[in-house]
């Protein structure tokens, strides 16, 4: 069997790597720093076509630019302004019939020579459909022919061949991240609306799950009178897994809670006697509670702030209507 020769690697220089890649970082730097004075009349223009669309913005793009315009879409999305990507390649081959006339268009090619986008734009401009372009070259074909051309030209790129595609890709991808930032403010996006199109990430669920959803009901909430005995209010605390045991009354109102806090003390307390002893005695009085329509990460809060692990949730009658503890907020991932 042939060994496998590992090929020459070439002599590292620390130094020049480093400086490599600051270079890098300047370059892109300043291009985003050229952009500043650019967002004028024409970007206003821009966002007010894209504030008054009735459809969707539809993003478009070759190469790198497809994949930047993929981002920007994506950003516009969860930001408040319905957008996806359509590929300039594919659109001529069927899926034009995705862009409509109360739609906007937003194309990047850094030329603004791009032949599949070119191609395409006499189909766009034939149903009326208002076109935002952004390009490194205002002189371009499509620079003239959109009703708003983005000036995203940059003074070099930062590979030193001035090949391949760093700061121009850079610099479009901020002018777009400008646009979907200055959408979001006009439009009063909040970020409860952010986290209504982002359920499954953290934000989500700080934002939308709340203590109804998680909370234990019904039989799963430990409760018992006050003249339960010790016994009666451990065996209790043992079944519900939860650390506590409301006290309540013939109705359901909340008259304290016995915890494993509440045990120690007793235990350490020769005074007490343990056997004769009713939970009423030894309860809280005046435990920390919160209502079912208050949002998850509230709890862990407030559980946090006084440093307990366990929470009844109470009605405005406080009757008590669920329990919860931590490790049900950590299963939420809320904690």
């Amino acid at each position: 069997m042939n060994a496998r020769i590992a090929p020459p690697v070439a002599n590292l220089d620390p130094d020049a790597i480093a400086r490599s890649g600051r270079t890098v970082i300047a370059t892109e730097a300043a291009a985003i720093r050229a952009l500043e004075p650019r967002v004028d009349a024409s970007f206003i223009e821009a966002c007010r076509l894209m504030l008054a669309c009735r459809g969707r913005l539809v993003v478009t793009g070759m190469g790198k630019s497809g994949h930047v315009g993929r981002k920007i879409a994506a950003t516009l999305a969860s930001t408040g302004t319905p957008s996806f990507f359509v590929h300039p390649g594919e659109a001529s081959h069927g899926d034009l019939g995705m862009i409509q006339p109360d739609d906007v268009v937003l194309a990047l090619s850094n030329s603004g020579e791009t032949d599949e986008l070119l191609f395409i734009l006499p189909v766009i401009k034939r149903q009326g459909i208002p076109l935002i372009a952004i390009t490194g070259n205002p002189k371009s074909s499509l620079a003239h022919q959109a009703d708003v051309h983005l000036d995203a030209s940059i003074s070099s790129e930062a590979c030193p061949l001035g090949l391949a595609p760093t700061a121009s890709t850079t610099a479009a991808l901020v002018m777009g991240d400008a646009l979907a930032i200055a959408l979001l403010e006009a439009r009063g996006f909040t970020a409860e609306d952010f986290a209504r199109s982002h359920p499954a990430g953290s934000l989500g669920r700080r934002l939308l799950l709340h203590i109804s959803d998680i909370m234990h009901t019904g039989e799963g909430i430990p409760a018992v009178a006050p003249g339960a005995s010790l016994t009666q209010a451990l065996m209790e605390m043992t079944r519900k897994h939860l650390g506590m045991t409301a006290v309540i009354d013939a109705e359901r109102q909340l008259l304290g809670v016995f915890t494993d806090g509440d045990l120690r003390r007793a235990l350490d307390d020769e005074e007490v006697n343990l056997r004769g002893a009713t939970v009423e005695a030894l309860m809280t009085r005046g435990p920390k509670t919160i209502t079912s329509d208050k949002l998850a990460i509230e709890a862990a809060q407030l559980m946090e702030k006084h440093q307990i692990n366990a929470l009844l949730v109470v009605d405005e009658q406080q009757r008590v209507v669920g329990a919860l503890n931590i490790h049900d907020l950590l299963r939420a991932r809320v904690v």
